[in-house]
């Protein structure tokens, strides 16, 4: 019979949420590396490009792939004759561990959780507590998943009561392309049927748990070998969903998702619970077993695994922009799909502080800063260590701050906006209105962003934490333009000429 003791329970948990703060799993990256090679779309290409050499970079440097270092999740499966050498409950380790790596000093993790969350939303500054799922089965041992779940991701979960007669694929298919690119494809979507709402859902999230796998099944059903509904549905699906054209970071492209993973549970004869999570670039998460003889030993992955992929500026395409010196006529010049390097001095700031922005210009109070003529990048950073001027920086979705975007531009002379995925037609109008620009950098490429970044200093807002509005001078930062000053949207154009291109599903171009 196992006994779990806590001290080893708490460290295994420790080291597994510093472990994927910078290792993707190998089965993910290598999928996405073969996509690179895929890829024909050049803006794809080059957002694929900058995700593997973050990638890359994090393992060697052991920081962050993303800024969201997510929220934790853990699935215990606990055998039922295991015995636990603990004082505190089983929730109480996982929330220490958590604790422990999120505050390690050589590699400080972002606290992202928030207590009070229809209140006060007070951070609780370690990332605690944890969200556990426990399922109790034979045996002796404790089989543990640590995962950390990013909220650009989360927010696009989505849950539909179907039908029984309804087709899943219609609904999936439907739904996708409402999702925007906010989860930051290429990715993993898990998809969770049967059950009730709740079991759906659950069945989701942990169907991203298993290992990308799609390729053995394509090679089984080639070779004639008898396949599941459920293993057909998985490969119906990548190829439907792959056939929308959305691409990197919804750019436009061959590749949207890597893979396709269901669960699914038997359900009420009335019902059909169909529930959709997807997993970002920034996929993280880590499989162990605890059977009473010490913490968990994770295996430290090759460098030579990963895809031999090195992101660098185009300089002969790429256009130099010094923010400092920024014109409404350059700024009238960029078309959608340029890509800039940016330098100069450029402000950062996003839900908290526009909203601390809105109730000032309200009371008419003055702002700690004056956005005239500037830049501003929507972005939460890890905190520095070491010699770094700021941790991981990459881009927070955009779509979040599109209720602000008229008051910015048209109330403090802001000229310019950095984000990630598309905007929506409100804040598209808005850009339009007042001859601005919205600049998209990669999301999961949090590391390589930040490298551009030479300095940062805070200038208002400081008790926000990673929050604050931020002054950062940048040098050769990459972003494309998404939005120009016409209001044409890449993230509009882009899906539409590749869907028409893989030529699957008829659509026109317009």
């Amino acid at each position: 019979m196992a006994t779990i003791k806590q001290d080893d329970f708490i460290q295994s948990i420790a080291d597994a949420f510093q472990y994927i703060s910078y290792y993707h799993p190998l089965d993910y990256i290598q999928a996405l590396g073969a996509a690179y090679e895929r890829e024909e779309s050049p803006a794809a290409r080059d957002a694929i490009a900058q995700i593997l050499t973050n990638s890359r970079m994090c393992a060697e440097g052991h920081r962050p792939i993303c800024q969201d270092t997510g929220i934790a999740v853990v699935f215990l499966k606990v055998g039922m004759n295991l015995k636990w050498d603990a004082t505190l409950s089983v929730q109480d380790m996982v929330n220490e561990g958590v604790r422990r790596a999120y505050n390690h000093p050589d590699n400080k993790l972002r606290a992202s959780v928030l207590l009070d969350p229809a209140g006060k939303r007070m951070n609780s500054k370690d990332n605690t507590p944890a969200v556990v799922h426990y399922e109790i089965v034979a045996g002796d041992h404790l089989e543990v998943i640590c995962a950390a779940k990013g909220g650009g991701s989360e927010n696009k979960s989505k849950m539909v009561m179907l039908n029984p007669s309804d087709s899943i694929v219609d609904w999936v298919i439907k739904t996708l392309p409402t999702m925007g690119a906010g989860w930051c494809p290429p990715g993993i979507l898990g998809i969770g049927i049967g059950g009730t709402p709740e079991k759906a859902m659950l069945l989701a999230k942990e169907s991203l748990m298993a290992p990308v796998d799609i390729h053995e099944l394509r090679e089984r059903a080639a070779a004639g070998i008898e396949l599941s509904r459920i293993e057909e549905l998985r490969l119906e699906l990548m190829d439907k969903v792959n056939a929308l054209g959305i691409g990197a970071q919804g750019l436009g492209g061959l590749t949207t998702v890597l893979d396709v993973k269901i669960m699914d549970y038997p359900t009420h004869a009335a019902s059909l619970p169909v529930a959709m999570i997807p997993n970002c670039a920034a996929t993280r998460h880590v499989h162990f077993h605890l059977d009473g003889t010490g913490p968990a030993e994770l295996e430290t992955p090759k460098l030579e695994d990963w895809p031999q992929v090195t992101w660098k500026a185009d300089e002969k395409t790429a256009k130099r922009v010094n923010l400092d010196t920024l014109t409404d006529a350059e700024i009238a010049s960029w078309e959608p799909g340029d890509i800039l390097l940016l330098n100069g001095k450029m402000l950062t700031g996003r839900d908290a502080a526009h909203k601390r922005i809105a109730d000032m210009l309200k009371k008419g109070e003055k702002l700690p800063v004056d956005f005239t003529g500037r830049a501003i990048y929507y972005v939460g950073p890890v905190d520095a260590v070491r010699d770094e001027a700021v941790g991981p920086a990459g881009p927070t979705t955009a779509t979040r701050m599109d209720m602000f975007t008229e008051m910015m531009l048209a109330q403090t002379g802001l000229r310019v906006m950095i984000g990630k995925s598309e905007r929506g037609p409100v804040a598209i109008e808005s850009i339009k209105k007042h001859k601005a620009a919205y600049l998209m950098a990669v999301g999961g490429a949090a590391y390589l962003v930040s490298k551009a970044i030479k300095s940062a200093k805070v200038l208002g807002f400081g008790d926000l934490g990673m929050e604050a509005i931020y002054e950062f001078d940048v040098k050769d930062m990459p972003v494309t333009v998404a939005v120009d000053s016409k209001g044409t949207s890449v993230h509009n154009t882009g899906p539409k000429i590749w869907q028409a291109k893989i030529g699957k599903i008829p659509v026109a171009v317009a």
